[in-house]
């Protein structure tokens, strides 16, 4: 993150920067992760106060952290703090609106499925070609769906999923047909 000072009355010791330095990366991380954004941090005394204002742009809003104490660091410090509440309600805001709705129903087309539960799901790396979020399903009583045989099962599993629940026609009870690592498959029945 590049981090511009204005109105510093004097240097910072090495250590102190070097703490402001590890909380602007952590800031940093939060918002893109790359360190590519800018923050201004204008530092101002009021008789024996020193009052700091950070000030950060994320998306289409700004951010901005005030603190004051009779210590530079201490008053910068309150002022990331401050920031750092801001970019996490903020991020959470742009995940909530920006995050595909539908986006765990494709691998369970078939499947018994209901409304998705309202449940914190971390985002994997896309870099790394990992599955997206992992979701959890909640299956209510009044989804009836027609009973089906092992055949009728095995058709409609598809190829591209690993599972698949249904209520069994020959015994009324619940089953699940498990896809293994080596193609066959493995029925569960309750």
């Amino acid at each position: 993150m590049k981090v511009t000072y204005k109105g510093m009355p004097h240097a910072l010791p090495p250590k102190v920067q070097q703490k402001l330095d590890g909380k602007f990366a952590k800031i940093a991380k939060l918002l893109d992760g790359k360190g590519e954004r800018e923050a201004h941090v204008i530092v101002t005394q009021e008789r024996r106060m020193c009052c700091a204002e950070v000030t950060l742009q994320f998306h289409d809003h700004k951010l901005v952290g005030k603190g004051s104490d009779t210590d530079l660091f201490t008053a910068l410090s309150m002022a990331l703090e401050k920031l750092d509440s801001q970019a996490v309600k903020q991020r959470t805001k742009w995940r909530a609106t920006h995050r595909r709705q539908d986006e765990g129903l494709r691998r369970s087309e078939g499947a018994v499925t209901g409304a998705p539960a309202k449940a914190p799901a971390s985002r994997a790396r896309q870099g790394r070609g990992e599955s997206a979020a992992k979701r959890i399903f909640r299956v209510n009583g009044d989804d009836r769906r027609k009973p089906m045989t092992l055949d009728e099962a095995m058709l409609e599993m598809g190829k591209n999923q690993d599972y698949l629940v249904y209520r069994d026609a020959q015994h009324d009870g619940l089953s699940v047909l498990v896809r293994r690592r080596d193609g066959h498959f493995d029925l569960i029945e309750s």
